[in-house]
């Protein structure tokens, strides 16, 4: 009797704590620049959250080192549910592209769901003389290495996009990496860099405001909202696909109960008009799987990336 009552007052806090969560503000860590396709979507995914929460959600931004100093941070976290942590697929590159990292991808963090992917948008400033992918690489053949393409640092899918074109159009381009993805568009809008593989939220305002020229999507397929860009794929390079994947993780260890509440705001936000209408409008693709379909599709991208992305390292 003694070890059944110690085992039920040691279970009534937790539960306690489970019925009033959350109680206080969520902390919700992007790991890139304000501006970024990441932060683009954490923050349209907090706003709805936050009303399905009853509780603000705080947007925190950590930039830098291809979003890994944030991830390090948010898997230190105490687990208590009030740390979110928005991944993307360069942390799935991150953990062949760096010998060491301060965190675990798997093991330090537990998934809740993956809440959307993108495609990316291939987009020159306009001083680049270069109207198709075509034109682009019969000009990066005749001057190798002359053109760069910016990206949101090494690991990140902005880097991952560029090297596989790099591959498949047998092309030598220069990488110039920048700090955070917002960094990055901002290169390629002044013309500090020609060439972006860029998240298609953050290139296709630049891209209707005449600030950048779009010559291809990175879809297998024509997108529905740009029925009059080609594919890569349908420009001479079959098989090219390249985009980008958010999802929401906590630090391991964080209770069921908290897992399973914010999975609850997450898709109750998701299925919002406001947010769906929003969402889709910038070429997301809502998902809102279940957090081991999640982990799934992590374990997925770290293992099929390290086979594209063998032998480079960051640095190198």
């Amino acid at each position: 009797m003694s070890r059944f009552l110690a085992l039920l007052l040691a279970m009534l806090p937790a539960a306690a704590g489970a019925q009033g969560y959350p109680a206080k503000p969520v902390r919700f860590l992007v790991p890139f620049s304000a501006g970024s396709g990441s932060d683009t979507i954490a923050r349209i995914v907090a706003g709805g959250m936050a009303q399905a929460f009853g509780q603000q959600i705080v947007v925190e931004n950590r930039a830098g080192a291809a979003g890994n100093i944030g991830a390090e941070l948010a898997a230190k976290a105490p687990p208590d549910g009030y740390t979110m942590f928005l991944v993307n697929m360069g942390h799935a590159a991150n953990a062949t592209l760096y010998d060491k990292l301060g965190y675990d991808l798997v093991r330090d963090f537990a998934p809740v769901t993956q809440l959307a992917s993108s495609p990316s948008l291939v987009v020159v400033h306009p001083s680049l003389p270069v109207k198709s992918i075509g034109e682009l690489v019969k000009l990066a053949r005749a001057k190798p290495g002359a053109i760069s393409f910016g990206s949101g640092g090494i690991g990140t899918p902005t880097f991952v996009a560029g090297e596989l074109f790099k591959r498949q159009a047998g092309v030598d381009l220069l990488h110039v990496p920048y700090k955070s993805g917002g960094e990055a568009i901002i290169g390629v809008v002044t013309g500090e860099v020609p060439l972006y593989f860029a998240p298609l939220a953050t290139a296709l305002p630049q891209v209707q405001q005449g600030r950048l020229r779009a010559l291809a999507v990175t879809t297998v397929k024509r997108l529905p909202m740009l029925p009059d860009y080609p594919t890569v794929a349908e420009s001479g390079y079959p098989g090219y696909q390249a985009g980008n994947w958010y999802g929401l993780l906590v630090p391991a260890k964080t209770p069921k109960e908290a897992i399973a509440a914010i999975r609850t705001a997450a898709l109750a936000s998701l299925k919002s008009p406001a947010v769906s209408k929003r969402m889709t409008d910038l070429g997301y693709v809502i998902i809102g799987d279940r957090p081991e379909e999640f982990a799934a599709h992590i374990r997925s991208e770290i293992a099929s990336l390290a086979k594209i992305l063998k032998g480079l390292r960051a640095g190198q």
